[in-house]
């Protein structure tokens, strides 16, 4: 039986056109500015955000601290969610790496932060305060069951952030999951933000890379914040190839993400002994917690692993399921089968 991989849309495999486009690829040197690959991706990201210039970068992690590095100095602040991956899942890089202090704000369960909270957490001048200088907001929210910001809220922060001459930063890793499920362009989510990352890795399904796009000027920044954290990458056009294949032919797939998700969804919706939200599911990330005291939690993963089919634990009694490319209706019905039996004890 083929393995269904639910961990997350960072285990998908490239296109049989990426993996030639890798092979055809023209490359040069890129820290000399001399790879034609990249610079085609760098060009296509930016026309894509909206923005003036992009910045190829090996991860979404080296992505957010390089936007976050150009926006702040050391001891100067960045507002962010609680439950933001910036936060949670970065390996404190912007205290380890910039001495960057995160200003905490409760995310909402859509992935927002109210407005009223942003505003009380910009800081005032005072010498015994850091200075706040960036907001950071997440497209898709990954713990908020990949939620989707809408562009008419991000223009809200911007303005918020343009009267107290403030900077925005948009993680958007998943932000083409969003343009899709609310059928708008990319640019309609980053016309208010200066700065934004994006993956090609997830549900793009390139093998490797992330964008960062902002304006000219932010990004020579940018550049020189990539360069301090060792990414200067020579002939990497093989990485920007696959790049642009994902962004020309795997935006609208992403539909396809979205609706085994919420089948899924609505699977373990029926199975008694779990509990999910499924309205919540709006891209291609869910979240449903065990009720039974049938299967302890660890117990679970581990048999359905054993059924070749894998998840993730990421709370007491909680789970996480992604869907993306190579993820099949027959294989979401295998999932809520094998389910449904581990839940039963059959």
């Amino acid at each position: 039986m083929k393995e269904i991989d639910l961990r997350s849309d960072t285990v998908t495999l490239p296109t049989d056109e990426m993996r030639q486009a890798m092979l055809n690829s023209v490359l040069g040197d890129d820290v000399f500015g001399e790879d034609p690959t990249i610079n085609r991706i760098q060009d296509l990201a930016a026309e894509l955000t909206g923005k003036e210039a992009g910045l190829l970068v090996a991860s979404g992690t080296m992505a957010n601290l390089v936007c976050v590095l150009a926006h702040c100095g050391r001891g100067e602040e960045a507002i962010l969610g609680d439950k933001a991956h910036i936060f949670l899942n970065e390996a404190g890089g912007i205290s380890a790496v910039g001495a960057v202090i995160p200003h905490l704000v409760s995310n909402q369960d859509d992935g927002t932060l109210l407005l009223d909270d942003i505003k009380s957490a910009i800081r005032g001048e005072d010498s015994h305060w850091p200075k706040t200088r960036l907001i950071c907001l997440e497209n898709t929210h990954n713990r908020c069951y990949g939620a989707v910001l809408t562009p008419e809220y991000i223009d809200s922060v911007g303005a918020i952030a343009k009267e107290h001459s403030l900077a925005v930063h948009l993680d958007g890793a998943r932000i083409f999951n969003a343009a899709v499920a609310l059928d708008k362009k990319v640019s309609e989510f980053t016309r208010s933000v200066d700065s934004i990352s994006f993956c090609l890795s997830k549900g793009l399904a390139a093998p490797v890379g992330s964008v960062v796009c902002g304006t000219s000027e932010f990004i020579a920044r940018a550049h020189r914040s990539r360069k301090v954290l060792g990414g200067g990458m020579r002939q990497a056009g093989i990485i920007a190839a696959p790049g642009i294949v994902a962004l020309e032919r795997m935006v609208e797939r992403l539909r396809e993400d979205h609706l085994n998700a919420q089948r899924l969804a609505l699977g373990i919706d029926k199975i008694p002994g779990l509990k999910i939200d499924h309205v919540r599911v709006q891209t291609n990330i869910l979240y449903f917690d065990l009720v039974s005291d049938r299967i302890k939690p660890d117990e679970l993963v581990q048999r359905m692993a054993a059924h070749g089919v894998k998840f993730l634990r990421t709370g007491p009694s909680r789970f996480r399921m992604v869907t993306h490319y190579g993820i099949r209706p027959e294989h979401i019905e295998t999932t809520l089968k094998i389910l449904d039996s581990q839940i039963k004890g059959v």
